[in-house]
């Protein structure tokens, strides 16, 4: 099983070894022809998604990477149209938002940012969980998270609905499509300490993989 991981090889060495942790094959690429010759769409963590993809001007939206926007973008597309299952992960989780049509918050209040940003490493604070959501059977209805963002999600886009919040602030930490194998996290399960979170990133990449294999079986 190839999973594509759509991003620069420099910034996705975590994500990498996440997938090699399911005994799947992580193809690090740039290209849409390698990214269309694989089963499954990881979407990765990043800098902030160009504010022009969501209508608006920046404010206050940094290390921006438009042209890596545009291939992600075009990847979602592409899975899109070829029903291959699509997980993003932080910045993966906005460009599947914005991808289909919502908006981002583009720098949370001080307040949040405290809760969700990282300084000298990940934050790690408390969700929800919806309940009769895939994240709450693998889950639970809460959890110890590690997040590392300053943007969230503003507007949802089309089919998605939130499954995941902070408590404190109501940021979402998690979506899914109603409908099409597509979910994200804006947490971190390719990198979340055990010891400090009452979860591990293990039964989300299989749950994952398990689309993945129902995605295949159908296709045949």
């Amino acid at each position: 099983m190839k999973i594509a991981i759509v991003g620069r090889a420099a910034d996705t060495g975590n994500y990498a070894k996440y997938v090699e942790s399911a005994a799947a094959e992580p193809v690090v690429t740039l290209s849409m022809g390698e990214a269309a010759g694989c089963h499954g769409l990881l979407l990765p963590g990043g800098g902030d998604i160009t504010p022009a993809f969501f209508g608006e001007k920046n404010n206050g939206s940094r290390s921006i990477d438009t042209e890596l926007d545009i291939l992600q973008f075009q990847a979602l597309e592409m899975a899109l149209r070829k029903s291959i299952p699509v997980l993003g992960i932080c910045k993966g989780m906005q460009i599947i938002n914005v991808g289909l049509g919502g908006t981002l918050i583009q720098n949370l209040s001080p307040a949040s940012c405290a809760i969700h940003r990282y300084e000298d490493g990940d934050k790690y604070h408390s969700s929800v969980i919806r309940k009769k959501s895939w994240l709450y059977e693998l889950y639970g209805e809460k959890a110890i998270i590690n997040s590392a963002h300053h943007q969230a999600v503003k507007l949802l886009g089309d089919g998605l609905q939130a499954i995941q919040w902070c408590p404190e602030d109501q940021c979402v930490e998690a979506l899914a499509h109603e409908a099409l194998p597509l979910i994200g996290v804006q947490w971190h399960p390719e990198r979340i300490q055990t010891a400090r979170a009452t979860l591990s990133g293990g039964p989300l990449l299989s749950y994952f993989v398990s689309l993945i294999s129902a995605s295949a079986v159908q296709c045949r």
